[in-house]
């Protein structure tokens, strides 16, 4: 028995480890070309090998204000999530501690909210920005983005507070504790570990986000997911461009990303049903 488990734990991580290389394959070729001289980028054959240049990067600074691109990438993110977060925890927990038979059907409704493609309201919403004098902003896009990630933070922490025994919050409230009260000291801290999850999905969302920012924001609001279109020419793709970007549209993501997994490993298993 111990030699088929220990059969079975040697084939299980052989297989995520190939799928894991399969799948970062992509992005190793793509870090790489930004190290790579232009002309060995699509050397015949290629070239495992090459020495080192930095002049994909110095060709980027040229080219673009990174600072400027990563600061409004930063602006976006942070904005939608903090508003997403502000709006969606308390439409949860109020959706979960409803009596109404009806509020896991509206929880779902929110989440039906993010289904709908957004490019469908794209439009509708370019032209309300435009009439109250948002349109080219940072604004634009953190609201357009709030409307998506808050419904899905609302059904998210719906399922959190449903999970959460009512108990603690019948005990502070028979302290003298007010609900608001309850809400803020005992239920939000219960469920940190989902606000983190919450919070880091609506961060790579917003960061990610291509479409929104491209036709909401000027030349000067852009982040850095717009300027990476900027590589590809109506000739061909400035590839070494591309990848040298790519640096500072993925390292801060993934850093985040890393600095929070335990956090958000326990939110995205926890809580939900």
């Amino acid at each position: 028995m111990a030699r088929v488990s220990t059969r079975r734990i040697v084939l299980e991580r052989t297989t995520a480890l190939v799928v894991t290389i399969l799948f970062l394959l992509p992005v190793c070729w793509l870090i790489s070309t930004a190290y790579k001289p232009s002309n060995q980028i699509f050397s015949v054959p290629p070239r495992l090998t090459f020495t080192p240049t930095l002049d994909q990067f110095r060709a980027a600074f040229a080219l673009f204000d990174v600072a400027a691109l990563v600061r409004s990438s930063v602006i976006i993110s942070l904005g939608t999530t903090l508003l997403s977060l502000l709006l969606g925890v308390p439409a949860g927990y109020a959706l979960a501690r409803s009596r109404s038979r009806y509020s896991a059907g509206f929880a779902y409704f929110f989440l039906a909210i993010r289904m709908i493609p957004a490019v469908a309201a794209l439009i509708p919403f370019y032209l309300m920005m435009r009439d109250i004098g948002l349109l080219g902003s940072w604004w634009a896009v953190i609201v357009f983005n709030t409307m998506l990630n808050c419904a899905f933070v609302t059904w998210m922490m719906f399922s959190y507070f449903k999970a959460l025994p009512p108990d603690m919050e019948e005990a502070a409230l028979t302290d003298g504790c007010t609900q608001m009260g309850a809400f803020w000291k005992v239920a939000v801290p219960a469920v940190r570990s989902g606000i983190i999850a919450c919070a880091l999905f609506c961060m790579m969302f917003s960061w990610n986000d291509f479409l929104h920012p491209m036709f909401l924001t000027t030349l000067d609001a852009k982040p850095i997911s717009v300027a990476l279109l900027t590589a590809y020419g109506t000739k061909d793709i400035t590839w070494g461009t591309l990848g040298a970007l790519a640096h500072f549209s993925t390292i801060p993501i993934v850093l985040m990303a890393l600095v929070m997994n335990r956090y958000f490993v326990q939110g995205a298993t926890n809580g939900v049903q």
